[in-house]
């Protein structure tokens, strides 16, 4: 059942408009482990009459049975829905929940404590308006607390209420609260959240939650529900300047197209003059649609569809904006990144970017640094693993309209894709365009590709070699150039040990190391075929999405993947160089086949089995291969 009003039984179509016109808050909970997060939100939940009378019956029987309250109700398993987390008593998953009071709606989104889940606490904290951060007033400000405000304020979430919960277990002192107060807002300085109420309560026991405490005499500020009703949110996004990402272009018959989609910042009014960003075209509203009709105005936070009063060029990811304060447009920049993907971050690598509703090619580079959570402080770094947050230069491959993600969360804030798997592997914050990338240009040369093949003779093309060490490849490469060469084909042979000894000498093996391997070598090879040369290259390349991006350097007719193919058995047993021996002893970590993975290549242009032909004939298929592609025609055999 929901809160208690008069209306409901008086005039119920009133009460469901008036609740329909309540405002909406999105906040959530975070702290350390065990500061009383479920807790708070159970009760808040029971305090606001949203338990039903079933579910009052079940957190009876539960509490029994796996409560920590003893006979008492334990209102955190209203939230801990996980075997797990009743089992530990902690919050694992992001939790979210639904009440209401008389004056506004919430959605509350409870988030886990432990460093292991901070992914998830920036889930929750990606759409929150405000944060609860909670404190055990027996431990006051701990290492968790610094991390949770820290993320808050990366976030973007400037209201902030800090519950110092369990004042029932220190005799409700106000020297402890003072105290905690004290720590926290100096923390609070430290980071740049300056709108900070401090409240005293007892999750448990009701204190401070709803109802101010007859123990607390001494506190004279709002209680947490106070707090929560009153605290505004939406003046920042609606006093910007107007913004709406297109989501989609509305054609319903030959005389309507609207395009639709959340308004994230401003005002917008019939007769008001647009830009569409990137594209730079400028137009006036000419009607703001909606289900229940038009309207002379729509703020942020409605979503819309508006007519234009001329035919312009406008699609699904493009920015209508006000004509005179339009969004930047932006190719590369600086930003933060959370990772959040098992799989670390490979720098270089091709991943997805998706910004508003565009979603676009893009790469990171390694960060500039990482940022300690815990500490606030930066450390180098090459990479980003799970649960890590670094900044880096993230480029696209086309440009979008942005806002800095301090002036508006939804123009500036991105999750980052895996190309091959479609799985989020990270959310970033964009805060600054690289100007340079405005000034960097492709300078036009007269000696361009079609003039270098010209004066050899050939075409120029990439024979890209992958397999496991030990299958074969640079036998069956060096065998291939032999042949060419005495064709008279410009050839260059890149072989992964020989790249090793100058281009690539500063690279480990570690799978981040082993991407700019790839990525390195694949640049090269492009640099080639653009000079007119056939590249073989002999790399065990042992990721599909680094041998994709290697590919997409060059057209498409100018790729031949062969993928030299060995048993891991065979391999090892022709092992001259004792590399898997050495891997079986733990002496080589990351050795592809033993403790890294090879991912085969799902459709190459050649697949050679080297357990049923010998070098010789491998590198005759090949050749024929390329001959039957027509990339050897017009070419006489030169001398041996």
């Amino acid at each position: 059942m929901a809160h208690t009003s008069d209306l409901i039984a008086e005039d119920i179509d009133a009460y469901l408009l008036a609740h329909q016109h309540k405002s909406l808050l999105r906040f959530l909970t975070c702290g350390s482990v065990d500061d009383g997060k479920s807790t708070l939100i159970g009760r808040l939940l029971y305090e606001s009459k949203m338990v039903f009378e079933d579910h009052l019956a079940a957190l009876e029987v539960d509490s029994k049975k796996v409560g920590t309250q003893g006979d008492e109700l334990d209102f955190a398993l209203l939230v801990d829905g996980l075997g797990a987390e009743r089992e530990q008593g902690i919050t694992i998953d992001v939790a979210y929940r639904f009440f209401s009071t008389e004056t506004r709606k919430f959605i509350v989104a409870d988030t886990p404590g432990h460093e292991q889940y901070t992914r998830n606490m920036v889930t929750g904290a990606s759409t929150a308006d405000a944060a609860v951060i909670l404190v055990d007033a027996r431990y006051g400000v701990l290492t968790q607390t610094r991390r949770h405000s820290y993320l808050v304020s990366l976030l973007g979430i400037g209201k902030v209420a800090v519950a110092v919960n369990k004042l029932d277990l220190v005799d409700y002192s106000q020297d402890v609260f003072d105290r905690i107060e004290e720590q926290y807002r100096d923390v609070a300085a430290g980071i740049g959240l300056s709108d900070v109420t401090c409240i005293p309560m007892s999750a448990l026991r009701g204190e401070n939650i709803t109802a101010r405490s007859g123990h607390m005499p001494w506190y004279s500020g709002p209680t947490l529900m106070d707090y929560l009703e009153g605290v505004e949110v939406d003046d920042d996004r609606q006093a910007g300047p107007f913004r709406m990402p297109v989501q989609w272009v509305s054609r319903p018959d030959l005389d309507f197209r609207g395009f639709a989609g959340p308004i994230v910042g401003g005002t917008v009014r019939v007769g008001d003059r647009v830009r569409v960003v990137p594209a730079g075209t400028t137009s006036t509203v000419a009607r703001i649609v909606t289900l229940d009709g038009d309207l002379d105005a729509a703020v942020a936070g409605q979503s819309v569809t508006l007519t234009l009063a001329d035919e312009i060029d406008c699609s699904r990811g493009d920015v209508l904006c006000a004509a005179d304060e339009p969004a930047a447009a932006a190719d590369q920049f600086r930003a933060h990144v959370v990772w959040m993907a098992e799989e670390e971050l490979r720098p270089g690598r091709a991943y997805l970017v998706k910004v508003g509703a565009r979603t676009v090619g893009a790469s990171l580079s390694g960060p500039e640094f990482r940022i300690d959570v815990n500490t606030f402080e930066q450390a180098p770094g090459t990479t980003l693993r799970l649960n890590e947050i670094g900044v880096c230069d993230l480029r696209l491959d086309r440009a979008i309209a942005f806002d800095p993600y301090d002036d508006n969360r939804d123009m500036g804030g991105f999750i980052v894709l895996d190309r091959l798997t479609n799985a989020t592997v990270a959310a970033g914050m964009l805060r600054a365009p690289l100007r340079r990338s405005h000034n960097v240009h492709w300078q036009a040369v007269e000696v361009d590709k079609r003039a270098h093949a010209a004066l050899k003779g050939h075409r120029p093309y990439v024979v890209w070699f992958t397999g496991l060490s030990g299958a074969g490849k640079s036998t069956i490469a060096d065998l291939v150039e032999q042949q060419l060469h005495a064709l008279g084909v410009h050839t260059y042979l890149l072989d992964g040990d020989n790249v090793r000894h100058g281009l690539n000498s500063d690279l480990g093996f570690g799978n981040s190391d082993r991407h700019e391997n790839i990525r390195r070598v694949g640049e090269v090879s492009r640099l080639m075929v653009d000079a007119g040369l056939v590249v073989l290259t002999s790399f065990i390349s042992p990721f599909r999405a680094e041998r994709a991006t290697a590919r997409a350097l060059v057209e498409p007719d100018e790729f031949v993947e062969v993928f030299v193919d060995a048993p891991l058995e065979v391999a090892e047993s022709r092992d001259t160089k004792g590399l898997y021996a050495k891997a079986r002893r733990g002496e080589l970590p990351d050795f592809t086949g033993i403790d890294s993975p090879y991912e085969p290549p799902e459709h190459p242009e050649l697949r050679i089995d080297t357990t049923a032909s010998t070098p010789e004939q491998a590198a005759k298929a090949v050749v024929d291969l390329l001959r039957r592609r027509g990339l050897l025609d017009g070419l006489e055999p030169g001398p041996a």
